[in-house]
């Protein structure tokens, strides 16, 4: 017997779009189901634009929903794409009736996201690194994280994460590249091919940053990570106007000259009046080998001394989440897109990372800086 119509659209709303992370049905991208008395269901879909990047990946997963109903005997997909008109109406289901002014969910005083803006002084330091472990992380952890590639020049994300797909582009809202669970945007998504530098100046990095935050679909995120670009620069004082609950997250090495210009970089924060979560000492030492003892390839102290020199410049004590080993594999894992926290969890470096990661991932209970909606009451 033939699957009912009701049982195919059940099986249907299992298939959630790639990009979007919501059911198919739920999109209204289920354009018609056809049932034959033999069991051939035909399943018409809308794709969101032409040439859809991930139309693959959704053919196969109807193909595998609809498969598994007892009665089928063949499923054929058949893509079309959706009218301005649908896509229009696809835009307001996911972010609303927006006006003409775009505002950046994240700073909304009602913003249950997380906002970390991971900071160094200098490069070099392994920040990418460290940004994109913490990702997959707290991602693997059940969280739902976004990263914004904020090094306008120096982007190193996609790679880091295996990212090599474009945003796909609906109306005026942009669909972020998902890996490992993670949504992510970079500019390097949107150059030409090949390695062309980015040759900005300050107003087109905000512009960047400013879309980055409003034009892309990001969902309802646990946590969004900013990988920002060395120093104090345009970048920096940007996050701190454009999202100003952002926190910031100081990486640094154990040599002293680096922490240095790290306690600079987490200087900011009493100019912008943001709140630092901690520093991050990475490269802290280097596993001996042939023996238990550390081997400090770096001096060590660092992290602690940063630590230190911000809560006497704060006035709020700044911890040291944690520090971070020197491990080949974390290279490694960048330079081929596999995050080593998901590829070697047990490795020290892994550990470390994923210990911290938890730590971040905790939602506070505080009630600071969140409206109440309170009256007085008259008597």
């Amino acid at each position: 017997m033939a699957p009912s119509p009701e049982s195919v659209m059940a099986a249907l709303a299992t298939v959630n779009d790639p990009e979007i992370r919501r059911p198919i049905t739920d999109l209204d991208m289920v354009k018609s189901v056809d049932i034959s008395p033999e069991g051939v269901v035909r399943v018409d879909i809308y794709l969101t634009v032409a040439g859809c990047p991930l139309k693959d990946t959704i053919t196969r997963d109807v193909t595998t929903a609809v498969s598994r109903l007892d009665g089928v005997s063949r499923v054929q997909v058949v893509l079309d794409v959706m009218s301005t008109e649908q896509r229009k109406s696809l835009q307001t289901k996911l972010r609303g009736d927006r006006g003409p002014e775009k505002e950046v969910p994240f700073s909304k005083p009602g913003s249950l996201t997380r906002v970390f803006a991971v900071a160094s002084g200098k490069g070099g330091v392994g920040k990418s690194s460290v940004t994109v472990n913490l990702a997959a992380a707290m991602a693997a952890s059940g969280l739902k994280v976004g990263v914004v590639d904020a090094d306008i020049y120096g982007h190193s994300v996609p790679r880091m994460l295996g990212v090599s797909e474009r945003p796909t582009k609906v109306e005026d809202m942009i669909m972020p590249p998902v890996a490992h669970d993670i949504k992510v945007i970079s500019v390097g998504m949107f150059k030409p091919e090949g390695n062309t530098p980015v040759v900005w100046r300050g107003p087109m990095l905000d512009r960047a940053l400013f879309q980055f935050l409003t034009d892309v679909f990001w969902g309802d995120l646990d946590v969004l990570l900013l990988d920002l670009p060395p120093g104090t620069g345009d970048i920096a004082i940007s996050v701190a106007q454009r999202v100003p609950t952002a926190e910031i997250l100081v990486v640094t090495t154990p040599q002293q000259a680096a922490a240095e210009v790290a306690e600079r970089a987490g200087s900011i924060a009493a100019q912008t009046h943001q709140q630092i979560a901690g520093v991050i000492e990475n490269m802290a030492w280097l596993p001996c080998p042939h023996c238990d003892e550390r081997i400090q390839v770096f001096g060590e102290g660092g992290g602690q001394t940063v630590a230190d020199a911000l809560t006497r410049t704060l006035g709020s004590r700044v911890p040291l989440l944690g520090q971070v080993p020197i491990d080949m594999r974390l290279r490694e894992g960048g330079d081929e897109g596999k995050p080593l926290v998901l590829t070697d969890p047990d490795a020290p470096a892994a550990a470390e990372l994923r210990r911290i990661a938890a730590g971040l991932g905790k939602r506070s209970n505080s009630l600071k800086g969140m409206k109440l909606d309170l009256s007085p009451v008259k008597h």
